[in-house]
């Protein structure tokens, strides 16, 4: 049966119909295994920013803008087929914790809140703090 609120219980199934948990043991195996997809869904995220922070961001294109090609694909370098690649994976991941949580079970929201936390902590908050470190002497240079 489909819950439509929030219920804690150790009878959940998500997101396939073969991922049914109905012991302790299975259940907090999935509760882990939520953590560490929602952790590695943040650390994703950070190798995204800062692919794109490295690969130089905006620059000034040689080509003068009404001579481009209309969608610009003679620029294509590794570092955006990278980037939009990980955007992708990383999409999809989110798609998947939210329909993990849509089972409406409160461990599995909890055990996805809680690896994004851990996730953010450990690995953007870092990032964040250096593209700022960056951005701070930039600003004094000029």
């Amino acid at each position: 049966m489909m819950h439509m609120t929030l219920y804690w219980g150790k009878n959940v199934t998500l997101l396939f119909d073969s991922w049914k948990t109905d012991s302790w043991t299975s259940y907090l195996v999935s509760l882990f295994a939520c953590f560490l997809i929602a952790s590695f869904y943040q650390y994703l995220e950070n190798i995204r920013i800062r692919l794109k922070f490295f690969s130089g961001g905006k620059g000034e294109s040689p080509v003068p803008e009404n001579q481009a090609p209309l969608l610009g694909l003679n620029k294509v370098s590794r570092n955006k087929v990278a980037e939009s690649v990980l955007f992708g994976v990383n999409s999809a991941i989110g798609y998947l914790l939210m329909l993990a949580i849509m089972s409406f079970n409160g461990g599995v929201f909890v055990a996805i809140v809680v690896g994004l936390t851990i996730g953010y902590f450990l690995f953007r908050i870092q990032g964040e703090e250096d593209a700022s470190l960056v951005v701070d002497n930039s600003c004094a240079c000029a």
